[in-house]
């Protein structure tokens, strides 16, 4: 599945689930080929604070406010980028219309203190606000509508903006998107047919996931054709797409469980990544979603395929598959996640949120994490001459986490929500620093 892929892709790892992979070499900065990009990530919900308006995330980090500090402590330990996502509700409130100045200011202000600090912005244009109008309106991702008024929402993000940012990321786990929100309901809009009333107030959770993913998809192509088209000749920028996927390893030598183990990795990366690679998805989703997965026409196929820089692969741990041959979750549930005919077990978590302040900044597991991963990832560049040109790190700071509130705690720098959001530096910045300054 992913042969054939030319662009450049960035590997982009996500901290809190840790499994031992190897060793513990000494590698450093130098250790990498000569322009490879080491940052740090974050997301505009999660971190900035909205206007109060009853969400859990109306203080967040509050970086709407701090962004300075935040970008001093990222210069501190020799990062090379920032990568953030903008919020369509701050270009457009109502989602299309007027635009709103205030909001074209914050992030101008945001992309000149990165740049004035030596930190390259890398943009994410969509993670996972979408404008409640637009919801209200017309049941956003699940209408195609959602194609143009995102175009119009991302090319006056390079109106704005491309002049300085040079690499864009259309969508941050479009599998997220279409699974969390429209298959189980444990993210926004909340939509799933499992127990219809009780915990989701309507969706489908045999077909939603699919028409959305479909809309996402032509919504990345869409963007990505007028921004190479009438963009990039003189921004001279790059754009891509970010898809998160487990890694899957069969839990037995059958040859069983091997095909259920090439069937899950297509229901979670090639769902998305081989419609942008081959124009259509992979013959495993054909064969058993059939009629639910929609199709491309000929246009859209071609408009898709191709339609990256870049790929960004958003990574948190692996887990065992083995194959289910008489499914009955699936014929129960009715929904996508069956669809693969794969039952998967996580190998481990190693993620431990309730600590003390004390506990939480001596955060070995989360070094060993980076040490083993950027081990492995140096062995990938130079013994098998893969293509990865950067890795940023989830996350800068511990934020407010989309199911579990604030008591999940990712960041590089532990964030003080008693105490006027202070940050205090985990043992993991003093590595990075150190990592980073060899």
């Amino acid at each position: 599945m992913m042969k054939g892929i030319n662009g450049l892709i960035f590997a982009i790892f996500v901290v809190g689930l840790w499994i031992q992979i190897c060793c513990g070499q000494n590698i450093s900065r130098g250790s990498f080929p000569e322009g490879f990009v080491f940052g740090t990530a974050s997301s505009a919900y999660q971190y900035e604070g909205k206007v109060v308006d009853f969400s859990n995330a109306d203080v967040a980090n509050d970086q709407y406010h701090l962004y300075s500090e935040d970008i001093k402590l990222m210069k501190d330990m020799g990062m090379d980028a920032y990568r953030f996502s903008i919020a369509w509700s701050r270009i457009y409130p109502n989602g299309t219309g007027q635009i709103n100045q205030a909001g074209i200011d914050h992030y101008n202000n945001l992309i000149n203190t990165l740049l004035a600090n030596g930190i390259e912005p890398y943009v994410t244009i969509y993670h996972w606000d979408l404008p409640q109008s637009l919801q209200d309106r017309y049941l956003g991702w699940l209408n195609p509508q959602i194609i143009k008024n995102f175009a119009i929402y991302a090319e006056t993000c390079f109106k704005e903006f491309g002049d300085r940012v040079k690499f864009w990321i259309t969508f941050n786990e479009p599998l997220n998107i279409a699974v969390q929100g429209y298959d189980v309901g444990l993210q926004a809009p909340g939509r799933c047919s499992v127990l219809l009333g009780v915990l989701c107030q309507g969706g489908n959770s045999a077909t939603e996931p699919y028409i959305v993913g479909h809309n996402i998809l032509l919504s990345h192509a869409t963007v990505v054709d007028t921004y190479k088209k009438k963009y990039q000749p003189e921004q001279r920028g790059s754009i891509g797409i970010s898809l998160n996927s487990y890694w899957y390893e069969p839990a037995t030598n059958s040859p069983d469980d091997i095909q259920a183990t090439q069937r899950a990795l297509d229901f979670n990366l090639g769902w998305f990544i081989e419609p942008l690679i081959l124009g259509d998805y992979p013959s495993s989703m054909r064969t058993r979603v059939a009629s639910r997965l929609p199709s491309f026409s000929k246009i859209e196929s071609t408009l898709l395929k191709g339609s990256f820089d870049f790929i960004g692969i958003n990574h948190y741990t692996t887990w065992y598959a083995s194959n289910n041959n008489i499914n009955i979750v699936g014929v129960l549930l009715n929904d996508s996640l069956a669809d693969s005919g794969a039952s998967t077990l996580r190998m481990d978590d190693g993620n431990n949120p309730l600590q003390s302040i004390k506990d939480a900044l001596k955060d070995q597991k989360r070094i060993k994490y980076h040490n083993d991963y950027l081990t492995n990832l140096l062995a990938a560049i130079k013994d098998d001459g893969c293509n990865v040109k950067g890795y940023f790190v989830w996350s800068l700071l511990d934020n407010w986490e989309w199911q579990a509130g604030f008591s999940s705690r990712f960041g590089l720098y532990y964030v003080d929500y008693n105490d006027k959001l202070k940050r205090y530096a985990k043992d993991s910045v003093k590595w990075f620093k150190n990592f980073l300054a060899s």
